[in-house]
């Protein structure tokens, strides 16, 4: 049923009534408090340059995303933000991509994890949504910290993905709705 919700959605034209802002008081959900996990501005710097230098290592952003995640054929890159997705484990570091068909998030980190024979190994935490799937974004602030902004990504099953700590947090947020509406456009023509 939430599909038809949000065929409705697109049926109104209205892309933008997808997007919708909402304050919250403090953020409750289990997340720290940002300005604990924002870094400082020397950090900033370091996690730039270091990021600077991995990239160029690579061979550019499109490559990076291409080696993380499945790539379809003509799917686009548009931009990558530096952010933290949170977790039940506390707000975890890392690149969020957004494409022409996903936005997809991979942490800069690897994290231990158990694996199927009793082992400890490392992996990235990574999280791929089809922007097909995404119900709505919700644009979040604390209320008693303003500069604390926070994007809510809610999927059509009814997930939820928090993430926080932008550098550029309304370019990532503009960013996102472009993609959504250019995929909305990308489907009403198929």
């Amino acid at each position: 049923m939430k599909a038809n919700r949000i065929d409705f959605f697109f049926l109104t034209g209205n892309v933008k009534s997808i997007l919708k802002r909402k304050k919250t008081d403090g953020f409750t959900n289990g997340v720290r408090d940002q300005s604990k996990i924002r870094p400082k501005l020397t950090e900033t710097v370091k996690r730039k340059l270091s990021l600077g230098a991995r990239i160029l290592q690579v061979g550019g952003l499109e490559k990076i995303f291409k080696r993380l995640f499945r790539v379809s054929e003509g799917e686009k890159l548009f931009k990558m933000y530096q952010c933290y997705l949170s977790t039940t484990a506390g707000p975890i570091a890392g690149l969020l991509f957004i494409s022409s068909k996903k936005m997809a998030f991979c942490s800069e980190r690897s994290i231990k994890v158990d694996s199927p024979q009793g082992d400890i190994i490392r992996v990235h935490y990574k999280v791929s949504i089809p922007l097909c799937k995404i119900d709505r974004v919700n644009q979040s602030q604390n209320t008693k910290k303003p500069s604390q902004k926070y994007l809510e990504v809610v999927t059509v099953d009814g997930f939820d993905f928090w993430f926080m700590g932008f550098l550029s947090y309304q370019k990532a947020f503009n960013c996102l709705e472009k993609a959504l509406s250019l995929s909305f456009e990308d489907n009403k023509e198929q």
